[in-house]
């Protein structure tokens, strides 16, 4: 069962995302800051997406990987972490190996410490290891790029039929570069879209929204979406459903 903290993980955490000076945003995405308190142990779900991170916790500094499915982090007591979430494709040459080689791993930092991990303190650093340019780096974040800016993207051949590339080539690319193939790639962000809907508390027709995702039945679409968020569609959607009325309440004249 899941944790009912999760509905009001407000009260619990506090979360920050600065973004990337204009130099660095080429290579980071954003980076995040979360505080917590907890009087007891919380396993907090992580739902993946395609970034390696560079995490700061505790005096250690870590590099993870793209998980290819949800994972559980536990938090207890007080506590914080800094971290770096690296655009997808742009790791490859920081790590000095494919990106596949640490998906589903956290390994010891690639790079150097920063005792008091801050913005500024971070982006100097980074600077000091920028790569040389990358053409195969900057194509892989391209793509990236396109499959979450294009809804219609939900095959990798169409991915393969834009670029004039073969799917074995994307495939390599992604390996190489993301760290895990494009096929997950572009059902991770067709997913997403799913939980937006969710989250606007709009009802889905499951069924048919498996066959425009490009699954060839419910059951491989209710799979995958396990697989990410470590639960079903509908207990998803009943999660959410069940965070908006608590909000409505919470907003309701006279509530406290």
């Amino acid at each position: 069962m899941r944790d009912e903290r999760e509905l009001d993980w407000r009260r619990h955490q506090r979360h920050e995302f600065p973004l990337p000076s204009p130099d660095l945003a080429p290579f980071v995405a954003r980076y995040w800051v979360v505080h917590w308190s907890y009087d007891r142990p919380y396993r907090q779900l992580i739902v993946p997406y395609p970034n390696v991170h560079l995490t700061f916790r505790g005096g250690r500094a870590l590099v993870t990987g793209v998980s290819s499915g949800h994972v559980f982090q536990e938090l207890d007591g007080e506590g914080h972490v800094f971290g770096v979430a690296f655009r997808p494709g742009r790791f490859r040459a920081f790590l000095g190996a494919p990106v596949r080689t640490i998906t589903d791993r956290t390994v010891p930092s690639v790079f150097p410490d920063v005792p008091e991990p801050g913005v500024p303190a971070v982006e100097e650093m980074l600077r000091a290891c920028l790569p040389d340019p990358d053409p195969a780096a900057e194509l892989a974040s391209e793509l990236v790029d396109r499959i979450v800016a294009r809804p219609g993207i939900t095959r990798v051949s169409q991915l393969a039929e834009e670029t004039g590339r073969s799917p074995r080539q994307l495939q390599r690319l992604f390996a190489e570069h993301v760290g895990i193939g494009p096929k997950w790639v572009i059902r991770r962000y067709r997913l997403h879209e799913v939980t937006q809907r969710m989250a606007a508390g709009a009802r889905v027709d499951w069924a048919a929204l498996a066959a425009d995702l490009g699954y060839a039945d419910q059951a491989h679409f209710v799979r995958d979406f396990t697989a990410m968020f470590g639960e079903t569609p509908t207990g998803h959607a009943a999660r959410y459903h069940q965070e908006i009325s608590r909000q409505r309440s919470a907003d309701a004249p006279g509530s406290t």
